[in-house]
């Protein structure tokens, strides 16, 4: 099996769950890091984010979501942590316009809506795909990693 295939499927009940997942992959995330969160609308990615960046910046940060803006930058505390919101987007080529390619090589990229770059979505990142499944509050998370997120994750007791 390679680490492309591998997929690791965590169920959350209710948005507390969603939240310390969150927390435990931010507190494993590093500069140059890209987390694809994937879901259809209300699954919880911007909830994700909020709590993943508050992690790693301050529990009161304001965090909201960048569907108008596209893109909102925090000072993280090892380093920037550059937060995506790509649901707006027509061409996956419009992204290259907001420095995502920066953001991929010196922050922790958070990418809602990643399929919509198409070809500019890298390869070793860790995908999170949230679903609803059993009722409004509760959720499954898959995580397909990707490079050496696949470690990282073993490392932590997953997979």
């Amino acid at each position: 099996m390679t680490a492309q295939h591998e997929t690791i499927t965590i169920e959350l009940a209710g948005l507390a769950a969603t939240r310390r997942l969150a927390r435990r992959l931010a507190r494993m995330a590093k500069p140059g890091d890209v987390l694809a969160l994937s879901g259809d609308l209300g699954a919880g990615k911007t909830e994700f984010a909020r709590a993943f960046i508050r992690t790693l910046t301050d529990a009161d940060e304001d965090v909201p979501s960048p569907t108008f803006t596209l893109v909102q930058t925090y000072a993280g505390k090892s380093g920037e942590i550059w937060h995506f919101d790509l649901y707006r987007l027509t061409n996956p080529d419009e992204a290259l316009e907001l420095g995502i390619e920066d953001a991929f090589h010196d922050a922790i990229s958070l990418i809602e809506w990643p399929e919509r770059l198409g070809p500019h979505l890298p390869r070793g990142r860790l995908g999170i795909h949230l679903a609803v499944t059993k009722g409004r509050n509760h959720r499954s998370a898959v995580l397909t990693p990707h490079a050496d997120w696949t470690e990282r994750l073993r490392d932590c007791g997953h997979g």
